[in-house]
């Protein structure tokens, strides 16, 4: 059969027929481009579209098209139906919410494929470190770039959790020590230049790993002296690596920098606050926390609310005081993948927050009596009625609970620079 009689009106699909998708994959929502339409739930997604043509495959299909509309008997009109009944107040407020709803979850995929896109990016220069390291600079520089552009919108950015299994890549230190020491440094009032630098020694602050056995760097159990000291040789190696590269000097910095205490505790030299530059201090801030949340072994873990409270109660001698409260009201109360309870008692994943709004995150609800994929988000700005009680650790609630909010034991971030009405 020749191509052209394999292109269906919509109203011929059906469930059964095998479809192509002339789209690129970001244009739609099915895993693949090609596929056998599997329900009506897959027909009304794709109907959904509104293609004007569909192309299908008769070898690959269970059953025969529908008719061409211009095929079909003419319709017998019939009187119509009464009007139906004006929708009552309740309708109302749920079509509202079902409105709501609609613009969060497209807002919240639109965000996981930035993160997608990106963190393709950041493993291909990771990759490109090994073959080709005079790339790496330009690839960086792209990665960077882009966020910049994000960061400074003039309503700032959303600061999400992705909750996707590419959250959980091995490249994720890297863009989310990236994606919070940028956010940060606009909080600061850093201009577009020093984010530029910031994000660039974040990204690539971590590169003297590669001359680190990987037994080393990727035990879960405490390291013995030797390999503590073999560890924390890396910003030296990082320097190296970053001066053959020929990165400008605060870049430099960060990486040679990034775990210097300002008290004089960290490592390589034992830095006190005035020696350590003003982004290395940035960048140990996010890599410190990251690190908490997402250890070698999952299951040191703790959460984003639990890390910050660890490092303001306990160890904020450490750092920059003035960054590190800054880094507070950014991350929020309640940072993404916080786990929270409402004071109406229900349970909720904390999705999204914009740093002017701390009380009034976007969550993910447990409501038992609805399925999973059908959960309910709310953006708490929009719902006044609704209010945080408390943050909660995945211990306190039951496994239905666990199992639907889903938290993840690595914790990846991303920013949207729109915040959603």
């Amino acid at each position: 059969m020749p191509d052209s009689k394999k292109l269906l009106v919509p109203e011929q699909l059906c469930v059964g027929l095998y479809v192509q998708l002339d789209l690129n994959w970001w244009e739609h929502d099915f895993a693949f481009n090609s596929f056998k339409i599997k329900d009506q739930a897959q027909l009304d997604a794709l109907l959904a579209l509104g293609l004007p043509q569909v192309r299908y495959d008769p070898a690959k299909s269970d059953c025969l098209p529908l008719p061409h509309p211009d095929e079909l008997p003419p319709v017998i009109v019939e009187e119509p139906p009464p009007p139906p009944a004006p929708p009552t107040a309740e309708e109302l407020a749920a079509q509202a919410r079902a409105v709501k709803l609609s613009k969060l979850r497209k807002r919240l995929s639109e965000v996981d494929r930035k993160f997608i896109h990106t963190s393709q990016l950041v493993k291909e220069l990771t990759q490109t470190l090994h073959r080709a390291p005079e790339d790496v600079v330009k690839q960086a520089g792209e990665v960077v770039r882009e966020l910049v552009g994000t960061m400074m919108a003039e309503d700032g950015v959303v600061l999400h959790t992705i909750n996707g299994k590419a959250a959980e890549d091995a490249y994720s230190h890297a863009l989310n020590v990236t994606v919070l020491s940028m956010m940060l440094g606009r909080q600061l009032g850093y201009d577009s230049e020093a984010c530029h630098s910031l994000g660039l020694g974040a990204l690539l602050h971590d590169i003297g790993k590669m001359d680190v056995p990987s037994k080393v760097l990727l035990k879960t159990e405490p390291l013995n002296r030797p390999e503590l000291q073999f560890l924390q040789m890396h910003p030296e190696f990082g320097r190296r690596r970053g001066q053959k590269l020929m990165l400008d000097d605060e870049v430099l910095r960060i990486i040679y920098e990034h775990h210097e205490y300002c008290d004089g505790s960290g490592y390589p030299n034992k830095l006190h606050e005035a020696s350590i530059g003003r982004l290395s201090r940035v960048v140990c801030i996010t890599n410190h926390f990251d690190n908490l949340c997402n250890p070698n072994n999952p299951r040191d873990a703790i959460s984003p609310h639990e890390a910050l409270a660890r490092m303001f109660n306990q160890h904020k001698e450490r750092f920059d005081q003035v960054a590190l409260k800054a880094f507070i009201r950014c991350m929020g109360v309640y940072p993404p993948g916080s786990l929270v309870q409402l004071q109406d008692g229900r349970y909720g994943l904390v999705l999204g927050m914009h740093p002017t709004l701390p009380l009034k995150p976007t969550l993910i609800l447990y409501e038992a009596a609805i399925p999973k994929s059908e959960a309910l988000i709310v953006n708490l700005e929009q719902e006044p009625e609704l209010a945080i009680a408390k943050s909660v650790r995945a211990s306190e609630l039951d496994e239905a609970a666990r199992e639907y909010l889903n938290p993840r034991q690595q914790v990846s971030y991303y920013v949207d620079p729109k915040r959603p009405k």
